[in-house]
């Protein structure tokens, strides 16, 4: 087996505020059950008076896969934007107690940290409404070449490309990484910001990318087919590494003319699905990053996605 690789995570750095709630909550506050809004500050705070007990904990996607890797005991460091606040600190300290090198410390901005107020229906599905707050502050200064050329594998998510210089970091972080011999990955983020930045995406998968993680809806949307097995098909013809998960229905790797089907793990209760997809991400990155095989790699993944569904938060526990 080879030498542990590090992962360099870059994101938009939230910090997922967590609660159980029941659809009067959601009635009340105007969400549709299942969707993703962004909010300003007031809504915030006037949600957050609501939500009753709630956990708090350093989240964002690519954040929860940095997390859960090192959890796993793999090697792994983050950059993104926190400010110097409460928030800001929770995130900090949250993801360094993991064992996460954070690269970037807290910044001054008069935005405050980026929250998710995750609210958890009966049933385990969430519904998400996030501040973005300083995560946006993310630019092309925040991507070192000290960090980059650390890494073995930089993987970036698909919302940087919403941050007004988020794209500009993200070519940066590619450009060093090829000068570096790291290689790249790309989360597709939600279907929407597929939508939105397809022609990025796509260029930057045009040799840049090495390895594309996404979930059905994502992947037919960037490569604009209307079955998943169309999309499949078509990445055969392209040159990453495709890992694309399918929640009960398993997972799919492609590299080239290889195929990999993976089972999902049956649970027999599902109690929060908030960070199923990212805690694939971590097991199958936990697996690839010390040498074994695409196969091996899945079966973690799939492992790791179903301890994560078991229990509130996207955070893989250790005493799991």
């Amino acid at each position: 087996m080879t030498s542990p690789v590090t992962v360099l995570g870059i994101s938009n750095a939230i910090v997922d505020v967590l609660a159980h709630v029941d659809d009067e909550i959601l009635a009340e506050i105007g969400s549709i059950k299942g969707s993703m809004t962004l909010i300003d500050q007031d809504q915030a705070e006037r949600i957050y008076a609501l939500m009753g007990p709630t956990t708090e904990m350093s989240g964002g996607s690519v954040a929860n896969t940095i997390a859960n890797l090192a959890t796993l005991g793999g090697q792994s460091a983050y950059i993104g934007c926190v400010a110097d606040d409460r928030l800001g600190q929770v995130f900090v300290h949250d993801m360094k107690s993991l064992g996460v090198d954070v690269i970037l410390p807290p910044v001054n901005t008069d935005a405050s940290t980026a929250s998710s107020y995750i609210l958890i229906s009966p049933g385990g599905e969430r519904t998400l409404n996030t501040y973005l707050g300083a995560c946006l502050e993310l630019s092309p200064e925040h991507v070192s070449e000290q960090a980059v050329a650390g890494a073995g594998l930089v993987l970036l998510e698909g919302y940087v490309w919403d941050n007004p210089l988020g794209p500009a970091a993200a070519h940066k972080a590619m450009r060093l990484a090829k000068e570096h011999g790291a290689k790249v990955g790309l989360t597709l983020s939600d279907s929407y910001c597929v939508d939105r930045h397809r022609a990025a995406f796509a260029e930057a998968i045009d040799g840049q990318v090495q390895m594309v993680f996404a979930n059905e809806k994502e992947i037919m949307s960037l490569l604009g087919t209307s079955t998943f097995e169309d999309a499949v098909a078509k990445t055969h013809e392209l040159e990453p590494l495709f890992v694309l998960t399918r929640s009960e229905k398993g997972s799919v790797i492609v590299n080239n003319q290889c195929e990999v089907i993976q089972a999902a793990v049956p649970v027999d209760e599902v109690v929060d699905v908030t960070g199923a997809g990212d805690a694939y991400i971590a097991g199958f990155l936990y697996g690839w990053t010390a040498g074994l095989g695409l196969d091996e790699s899945a079966r973690l993944g799939s492992a790791c996605a179903a301890r994560v569904i078991r229990q509130i938060g996207s955070r893989l526990e250790k005493s799991s």
